[in-house]
């Protein structure tokens, strides 16, 4: 080892005195400190040496490479001064800064919301397995979501918990979070999900969706209602209601559809021109809720006859959609500048 070492030395001597340009510098750097460079197979040597003498020969390697990267730092800094020649009169380049992704801010916004409501943001796995996408949640046997052609399946070898795929929503976050933590909770799980919908206007095989849930042992369904209320009012308008029309989900009983009056037209048709956003319906579907189902909590080992819980999902691009007037999904994702750089 102590001979490779100095081997090392004499040749990167050698090779440093006669790089004179940027470009030999950086093929020094790529030769001496990059993922093939002779250092690294030095380093994978260390674990076949006698355990008291691992130490010091990893310290005398680092030491090394320290020496190697200042050397080769000192004659980039050279290169680039011999190389430079600035010019104070040309004139000065127009920089085009970056911004946050409107579907970024969004989601921020609203994990923020519900931040200032008592919930904590947990981000899930983006790669599940049956049980906790659908068993847990109460999803049956022969459910059209677990079919193939609802879902990703992925080529991977099944586990006591399933296949594994892609997850189709963010309510795995659910089961996950109650087996590791009891009650109480309050929880709102952003991410992506994805299903094998053929992209249009409205739809697409990726897109994002926030979870949120809540389990004690007083949770009712008012308190549910005015958890989404004060969410509605703080993201969209203070002059907005709310209102919960009856609906299935596999993972709530009851559940319920949440829609909220126009923030744009207030309900008030105008007959000359109808409204952009609710079509002069005066309420707009923003999400689905309801009582996390008993079995659900069964599932997490949750005693339901003790504690209850709530539980909400929304598409974040249907949320961006409805805030900011945009019309087609896809322009959240063509990266578009003349699109992006509007929010």
């Amino acid at each position: 080892m102590h001979q490779d070492i100095e081997r090392l030395k004499q040749e990167f001597e050698l090779d440093w005195q006669s790089a004179d340009n940027a470009q030999e510098t950086e093929s020094l750097r790529v030769k001496y400190l990059g993922r093939k460079a002779f250092i690294n197979e030095l380093f994978t040597r260390i674990v076949q040496m006698p355990a008291l003498e691992r130490g010091n020969w990893g310290k005398e390697l680092n030491q090394v490479k320290q020496y190697l990267t200042a050397r080769i730092a000192e004659k980039g800094s050279s290169s680039a001064g011999q190389e430079a020649r600035l010019d104070l009169t040309y004139p000065a380049l127009n920089l085009n800064e970056g911004s946050r992704h409107v579907l970024v801010s969004v989601m921020e916004n609203i994990c923020g919301i519900f931040e200032k409501l008592g919930f904590i943001v947990a981000w899930g796995n983006e790669t599940e397995d049956e049980w906790h996408n659908f068993a847990a949640l109460n999803f049956p046997q022969d459910h059209p979501s677990r079919d193939s052609f609802d879902t990703f399946y992925l080529d991977l070898p099944a586990t006591k918990f399933g296949k594994s795929l892609l997850r189709c929503h963010t309510s795995p976050s659910q089961p996950r979070i109650m087996k590791e933590h009891k009650p109480p909770l309050a929880v709102v799980s952003p991410g992506r999900v994805y299903r094998p919908d053929e992209v249009d206007a409205t739809h697409s095989f990726m897109f994002h969706q926030i979870e949120g849930f809540a389990v004690a042992e007083d949770i009712n369904f008012a308190q549910l209602k005015g958890v989404l209320l004060s969410f509605a009012r703080q993201f969209f308008s203070p002059d907005v209601n709310i209102r919960l029309r009856p609906h299935y989900f596999p993972f709530t009983e009851p559940s319920a559809e949440a829609d909220i009056s126009c923030f744009l037209c207030k309900g008030k048709r105008n007959p000359e021109k109808k409204c952009s956003v609710c079509k002069d319906k005066g309420w707009i579907e923003v999400l689905g809720c309801g009582m996390i189902h008993p079995n659900v909590l069964e599932n997490c080992e949750i005693d339901s006859k003790k504690y209850q819980g709530f539980a909400f999902g929304m598409g974040v691009e249907r949320i961006a959609m409805l805030k900011y007037g945009i019309t087609d999904i896809r322009l959240f994702y063509e990266n578009d500048k003349r699109f992006l750089e509007q929010f």
